[in-house]
């Protein structure tokens, strides 16, 4: 183990042997040791910053039937909604007010929205808000369409590719296809993205040897941002009864992937403050320097429910910004509402 952290710590190129090693018989001290390389890493490209993206949840419609997923086709009793445009841009409105300088639009495969539609979107947002970043999180779409949202001025997409293992995908994903999965984050990265893919932690059936080709996939594609977190079962889907995540796993991940992507943005996810109550702090000390507060409409909060148990009060709520900057402020961070560019894009405005 000690040989593998010098190798890390030197920034060598890492085996899949040996990242299947470290998640096999890491201990306490090892990890400590991971976390604390990965947060310095983190503080030399962006200080103790943690950039703050305002989230708007748009759409809790889905084609889509993904099994871990709460708000996927088959589940009956999901409450569904759709926001209109000025709900949207009220949204941001209200954001900005607040200082956010960098939205997250984000919903379902919901093909209510269609290409214009989402365009006229972004382009409402843009105009009426000055020097903000756009990210859509709207799933997979075609070559011309991303092409399209990218001219209209989105900045950044996410798509967790979820595991790079295709047996796996397909398990979890019966009607998506792998393939498409994975050259839409090409296609995304060749228009010009800032690109954001990531992977769960924990999914049924996922071993070792998964997670570290998760990680050497990540550092093939070398995304701007990376967003993963622990699995977490919900009460309407086939994987209701699946044991959840684990922390220790999560972490592992999180410091691996700082490490090896030094410039990435890596959020310390809502999942990780839901699986243990001191779950973001410990992924902000393995590297994570991101958090999204939501800003949609308090009405719709609790109806986006991708998995049980979802932390949707208090610090997760844009409208508690001084709670957030508090929290941040006692953990050692400093919360930033400016773009947060990556730094590849030498735009940290």
């Amino acid at each position: 183990m000690k040989k593998i952290l010098d190798k890390l710590r030197s920034g060598k190129d890492i085996s899949r042997e040996e990242l299947i090693y470290i998640y096999k018989n890491i201990n306490d001290s090892d990890l400590e040791e991971l976390m604390n390389m990965a947060n310095k890493i983190r503080l030399e490209n962006y200080g103790n910053k943690v950039f703050a993206r305002g989230l708007v949840e748009i759409s809790s419609f889905c084609t889509k039937d993904c099994k871990y997923c709460g708000i996927n086709i088959l589940n009956k009793d999901a409450k569904r909604f759709r926001l209109s445009l000025e709900d949207i841009i009220d949204s941001c409105k209200k954001g900005y007010r607040l200082g956010f300088r960098s939205f997250v639009l984000q919903g379902g495969e919901d093909p209510y929205f269609t290409d214009d539609m989402i365009i006229e979107i972004v382009k409402a947002i843009k105009s009426e808000l000055e020097n903000v970043a756009v990210t859509l999180s709207i799933g997979e779409k075609t070559y011309e369409s991303y092409e399209a949202f990218y001219r209209a001025g989105v900045d950044r997409f996410l798509l967790r590719h979820e595991t790079i293992n295709k047996k796996l995908f397909e398990e979890i994903h019966e009607t998506a296809s792998y393939d498409n999965r994975i050259n839409a984050l090409y296609n995304l990265k060749e228009i010009g993205y800032a690109v954001g893919a990531g992977f769960m932690v924990g999914i049924p059936g996922q071993s070792y040897e998964d997670l570290a080709d998760d990680i050497l996939f990540l550092k093939k594609l070398n995304p701007e941002m990376v967003g993963l977190g622990p699995f977490l079962p919900h009460k309407e889907t086939v994987y209701k009864s699946e044991e959840k995540g684990n922390l220790r796993e999560t972490l592992i991940s999180l410091a691996l992937v700082r490490i090896l992507i030094p410039d990435v943005l890596l959020p310390a996810t809502t999942a990780l403050s839901t699986l243990d109550k001191n779950g973001r702090k410990l992924g902000f000390d393995a590297g994570a320097n991101v958090i999204m507060p939501n800003l949609s409409p308090k009405d719709n909060i609790e109806k986006y429910s991708l998995y049980n148990d979802k932390l949707n009060t208090g610090i997760e709520s844009a409208d508690n910004i001084q709670a957030i900057e508090n929290s941040m402020e006692a953990m050692g961070y400093v919360i930033s509402k400016e773009r947060g560019d990556n730094i590849r894009r030498k735009i940290c405005l």
